[in-house]
C-alpha cells in the first residue's frame, strides 16, 4: 500500500461515518438510459462481471425484466445508441487504446456483430441519419491514420460506402436534416481553420471562410429548410454567441442570443417540430437557458415542478417527443433517471444510479470566486467536510484539484473523488484557471503558452486565497490532478515546492518536448496549433525547458504518487516513466502504479479501487512541516 506521508503527522479526527471507498468508485447500478425511437423500449448500461454492458426492456416493464444484449468482460462498453427500433449500436476499445470500434446487436441480444473491427482504426459517429432508416454515417481513419473519412454504414448488411475522401486536412463533417453531407471543417496552413460547403452532394466542397483557429465559427444545426444554419461564433467579439448564418458565405444574418458573461454551450432543436427551441450556457452554479419556443419553456417548467430544488436535464426523448427520460442530480448524489410522459404530465422514477450513496452523508459544493495577481476573476468550487461553510471552515487540510484539458472546465455537480475526499475530512478546491472554456476568447487566449506560468499562477493564487481566508492550513495542502491536472500537480510541486505537502499525478504530462512528440496520429494535423497554445519545441525551447517538471525534478522535495495507463494514447507512458526515474535517482519518495489494461485514466472498476485505496493511508495523513 502506498504511503507517502511524512513523519510527525497529526491525524484529522472527524465524526462523520467513513464510507467505504468502494461505494464511491464502484460502477453505477444503472446508467446511460435511452429510449427506442418509437418509445416502446428502454435501454441502459449496468455491470456484468464488473464491466458495463447494455440491457433492454419494454417501457412498461421494470429493470428486473431487462435482457442483457452485450457480453463484454474485458472492457466496458464505451457508448451505445439505438439505430432504429430493432437494432442498437455500441462502441468499445481495447485496453484503453481509444481506437473505438463499432458493433451492432438486435434488441433481443441476437445477431451481435462487428462493423468496424479494424486494428489500429478509430471510429466515430457523424450522424444517426434518423430520416434514413437502416443506415448511419460514421468516420474512420482506416485509409490514413491521421485523418477521418466519412462512410455510410448499412446496419443490416454491414456494407460501408465511402462518401468523400479526406484530402488530409478535414477535421469534421456535417449533414443537413436530410442526411446529406453538406459541410466540412479543415485545418489549413497549420493554424488556420476553414469551412467548406456545398449545396448538394453532387457538387465539390468549396471553401467559404478561413480564419485563425482562435476564431470560432461553428455550424451547430441547419435551419428547418436546410438553407441556413444556426452557428456559434466569436468573430469580432469576446464571447461566443448564437447567430443565424448563410452557410455559403458565412454572413451573419441575425444575432439570436448572446450572454455578456458566458459563451453559449449548446442548443436544443426539435426534429419533430423542426424548430429551434433554446440555447444553453454553463453558469457558475445554475445553468443559463434562453428559450425561443414557448411550448418548450412550458414543457421544462412542468418537468421542473416534479423536481423542486433539484437539478434536472432531458436525457432522451422518443421520435414523437411524447416520452422523455429525465436525469435528476445535484452535488450530493450521483443522480437518478425518471420516465416522463408529456401528454399526461406523469413522472415515474426508473432507477438511482448509486442507491448506496446517501445524499445526507455527502457534502455541498460551494461556488466561490477569487482574483488572480493580474486581476482575472476566477470561478471555483470548494467542497468542505462535516457540513462546514466557507465562513465556518478554519485551518482545514486541503486537496487542490486542477482539472484536465486544459481547455475544459469544472462544473457544479457530483464528483465521486470530491465526495470521497470530503468524507475523509478534507476540503477540496477546484478552480477554472485561465484557459478554462466557457468564459470567452480573452480568458481562453490568456492561457496560450502559459503552461507552468500564468496558468499555474492562477492555481497558486487560489491556494493563497484559501490560506488568507483562514480556510486552509498552510502546512497541510496536497495537490492532485489528471492529464493536464497531472501536469499542474507536477508543476506545483516543482515550481512552488514549499506550497504543497504531497502530490498525486494521474496520467499527467511531465515533459513538454516529449509530450508533443508522442501524440496520437489523428492529433498530428493540429500540431501547429498546439505549438501556438503550448509552445514551439524550437522557437520556444527555453520556455518549454523551464516549464517541463521532469527537467526540474531536483526541485521536488515532498512525496509523490504517480499513476499511469500503459496504453495511454494521449499522454504516453514515457511521461510518467521519466518523472519517476528522475525522482528515484534523487531518493525522493515516489510510488508508481501502472495498469497494463488501461489508457488515459482507469476505467476498469478493479483498477479504480487499486488507485484510490492508497489514499486511505496517504491522504488521510498530510505532511506536517514546522510543528503545530
Amino acid at each position: 500500500m502506498v504511503n507517502f506521508a511524512c513523519k510527525n503527522i497529526r491525524l484529522l479526527i472527524h465524526m462523520t461515518r467513513q464510507i467505504p471507498l468502494e461505494d464511491f468508485f464502484r460502477n453505477s447500478e444503472r446508467t446511460g438510459y435511452q429510449l427506442s425511437p418509437d418509445g416502446s423500449y428502454i435501454s441502459y448500461m449496468a455491470p456484468y462481471k464488473d464491466r458495463l454492458n447494455v440491457f433492454v426492456r419494454r417501457v412498461d416493464e421494470t429493470d428486473e425484466h431487462a435482457i442483457r444484449i452485450t457480453n463484454e468482460t474485458e472492457r466496458s462498453v464505451a457508448g451505445y445508441m439505438w439505430a432504429d427500433n430493432q437494432r442498437l449500436l455500441y462502441m468499445k476499445d481495447s485496453a484503453g487504446d481509444e481506437n473505438y470500434q463499432l458493433y451492432g446487436v438486435h434488441r433481443d441480444g441476437s445477431d451481435d456483430r462487428a462493423y468496424t473491427a479494424f486494428d489500429g482504426v478509430r471510429t466515430s459517429l457523424i450522424d444517426d441519419l434518423e430520416e434514413q432508416p437502416g443506415v448511419v454515417m460514421i468516420g474512420m481513419n482506416k485509409r490514413n491514420p491521421e485523418v477521418f473519412d466519412p462512410y455510410r454504414l448499412n446496419i443490416e448488411t454491414g456494407e460501408l460506402t465511402l462518401l468523400a475522401e479526406n484530402p488530409g486536412n478535414i477535421q469534421g463533417w456535417m449533414t443537413d436534416h436530410d442526411g446529406r453531407l453538406r459541410v466540412a471543417t479543415a485545418i489549413v496552413d497549420g493554424v488556420n481553420t476553414q469551412i467548406l460547403y456545398r449545396d448538394t452532394e453532387d457538387e465539390p466542397f468549396k471553401p467559404v471562410l478561413t480564419t485563425n483557429f482562435r476564431d470560432v465559427v461553428s455550424f451547430m444545426e441547419f435551419t428547418p429548410d436546410n438553407k441556413e444554419v444556426y452557428a456559434a461564433t466569436n468573430l469580432h467579439r469576446d464571447k461566443t454567441i448564437l447567430v443565424r448564418m448563410n452557410p455559403a458565405t458565412c454572413e451573419e444574418l441575425e444575432v439570436l442570443y448572446e450572454n455578456e458573461r458566458y459563451d453559449i454551450a449548446s442548443i436544443s432543436y426539435s426534429r419533430k417540430r423542426k424548430k429551434l427551441l433554446s440555447v444553453y450556457c454553463t453558469g457558475h452554479k445554475e445553468p443559463v437557458r434562453h428559450y425561443f419556443d414557448a411550448e418548450e419553456e412550458q414543457l421544462r417548467q412542468r418537468i421542473k415542478a416534479h423536481f423542486p430544488n433539484q437539478r434536472y436535464g432531458i436525457a432522451d426523448t422518443d421520435k414523437a417527443e411524447e416520452n422523455y427520460l429525465i436525469y435528476v442530480g445535484g452535488d450530493r448524489t450521483r443522480g437518478s433517471y425518471w420516465h416522463y410522459n408529456a401528454l399526461t404530465d406523469k413522472a415515474k422514477k426508473i432507477a438511482d444510479l448509486a442507491p448506496w450513496i446517501k445524499s445526507d452523508e455527502m457534502n455541498a459544493m460551494h461556488p466561490v470566486c477569487y482574483t488572480t495577481r493580474d486581476g482575472l476573476q476566477i470561478e471555483a468550487y470548494l467542497t468542505l467536510p462535516d457540513g462546514l461553510t466557507p465562513d465556518t471552515a478554519k485551518q482545514l487540510p486541503v486537496v487542490v484539484n486542477p482539472h484536465g484539458g486544459p481547455w475544459a472546465r469544472d462544473c457544479w455537480g457530483y464528483s465521486s473523488e470530491v465526495q470521497f475526499l470530503s468524507n475523509r475530512g478534507y476540503a477540496v478546491f477546484q478552480m477554472n484557471f485561465r484557459g478554462s472554456t466557457g468564459y470567452g476568447r480573452h480568458f481562453l487566449e490568456a492561457s496560450y503558452k502559459q503552461w507552468g506560468l500564468k496558468m499555474q499562477d492562477d492555481i497558486t493564487d487560489g491556494v493563497k486565497w484559501l490560506i488568507e481566508q483562514g480556510i486552509a492550513n498552510p502546512n497541510r495542502i496536497a495537490i492532485y490532478g489528471g492529464s493536464y491536472g497531472g501536469y499542474a500537480t507536477l508543476a506545483g510541486l516543482t515550481f512552488t515546492p514549499d506550497l504543497y505537502a504531497c502530490g498525486i499525478d494521474y496520467v499527467g504530462v511531465s515533459n513538454l518536448f516529449t509530450f508533443m512528440q508522442t501524440i496520437p496520429p489523428y492529433w498530428r494535423p493540429m500540431l501547429e496549433m498546439m505549438y501556438e497554445q503550448v509552445g514551439h519545441p524550437e522557437h520556444d525551447a527555453d520556455q518549454l525547458a523551464a516549464t517541463s517538471p521532469a527537467l526540474h525534478a531536483d526541485k521536488i522535495k515532498v512525496p509523490l504518487f504517480v499513476a499511469q495507463g500503459a496504453n495511454d494514447p494521449r499522454v504516453n507512458k514515457a511521461e510518467s516513466d521519466q518523472m519517476v526515474e528522475a525522482l528515484r535517482q534523487r531518493g525522493v519518495v515516489v510510488e508508481y502504479m501502472v495498469k497494463d489494461n488501461e489508457g488515459h485514466g482507469f476505467h476498469n472498476q478493479e483498477n479504480r479501487f487499486d488507485f484510490y485505496a492508497p489514499w486511505n493511508v496517504s491522504l488521510k495523513r498530510i505532511c506536517k512541516r514546522g510543528g503545530g
